[in-house]
């Protein structure tokens, strides 16, 4: 079968004398995995040096028994030079990159986040505060992955948190000050952080820019975000170190 599509580039790598793999996040197929034969030996036969994070319209013919495909056709769409020119929004953009290769299985399809991807690296070429848009990432993306915390009452009793309140890591989610602490994973949160997540979760993209975020607020959603994504999902995002 032969598809068209748009697609992100995630990552790509040297394949034999002449060809080159590479996964892409693609607009209406998900997470796919495509071999383009040749590319290294005629750079002309492709409109696109194959550069992570950039955009590309590929055509490929589907493999019904293998992962790998046959990528025919790939044109360069967006480069985002602003973003490349700096180290620290690169560094950010490769983040993206592996977070979203690291939480979605190949080839199910996700609008919703290839659109989220889409509008950070938009944003990563302009917006001023790097940080902000890191988090609005982490917490949109565990929301449209299914991976997200549950932060809407205790985890623990249901009943909604007032006052103290604690972060649990093996529960996934927000704990009351009035049920017991047993696991050395608890973490304090404000109530600051939490309607902060909840209002970037309920908003669009644009809107979410616009919300303001105090030093406490920060500081807690870059402890409880990385951990938490670390924990759920078994391995460490290794870009995450440089952010």
């Amino acid at each position: 079968m032969i598809l068209k599509t748009e697609a992100i580039v995630l990552k790509s790598f040297d394949f034999r004398e002449t060809s080159r793999i590479a996964t892409f996040f693609t607009k209406e197929y998900g997470k796919v995995k495509g071999v383009m034969k040749g590319i290294r030996k005629d750079s002309r036969k492709f409109g696109s040096h194959v550069d992570k994070f950039s955009v590309n319209d590929i055509v490929y013919y589907q493999y019904r028994r293998s992962d790998l495909h046959l990528i025919s056709q790939c044109d360069l769409k967006q480069f985002f030079f602003p973003v490349r020119e700096d180290y620290r929004r690169t560094v950010a953009a490769h983040y993206a990159l592996e977070l979203v290769d690291t939480i979605m299985p190949s080839e199910e399809p996700n609008a919703k986040i290839y659109q989220l991807l889409l509008d950070y690296l938009k944003g990563l070429g302009s917006f001023p505060d790097i940080d902000r848009l890191v988090h609005i990432l982490q917490i949109k993306i565990l929301l449209l992955s299914g991976f997200r915390p549950y932060i809407d009452a205790c985890v623990k009793c249901g009943k909604k948190v007032e006052g103290k309140a604690y972060f649990s890591l093996k529960a996934g989610g927000l704990v009351c000050g009035r049920c017991p602490a047993r696991e050395s994973s608890l973490t304090a949160i404000s109530q600051g952080t939490v309607a902060t997540m909840l209002h970037i979760e309920a908003s669009p993209w644009e809107k979410g820019l616009r919300l303001g975020l105090t030093k406490t607020v920060r500081k807690e959603l870059k402890y409880i975000l990385n951990k938490f994504l670390v924990y759920h999902l078994e391995r460490k995002i290794k870009t995450a170190a440089y952010l």
